[in-house]
């Protein structure tokens, strides 16, 4: 899969929000316009293959990670460095 070009900073700031139980990959793609399999891949390439299998576990069918699966809306955390 071809990735756009992404600086360090901005790869380290999607790895964050991608481990983070309350984004969701709607913020990611509105962010940085990465769709879901998109960070997928980035994870992938940038992560080791344990810390990769890890995650993916985690966030693989986890509510939270999706705006239409979450059972909540308002109150969220919004993190300072995230733009929307």
């Amino acid at each position: 899969m071809k990735l756009p070009e992404l600086n360090a900073d901005t790869i380290d700031r999607i790895i964050e929000m991608a481990w983070e139980d309350r984004t969701p990959f709607e913020a990611i793609e509105e962010q940085f316009g990465l769709q879901e399999k998109e960070v997928i891949a980035l994870m992938r390439r940038e992560m080791k293959a344990s810390s990769f299998r890890m995650w993916r576990e985690r966030v693989t069918g986890r509510k939270t990670k999706h705006i239409q699966k979450r059972e909540f809306v308002a109150g969220r955390f919004k993190s300072e460095n995230q733009k929307t």
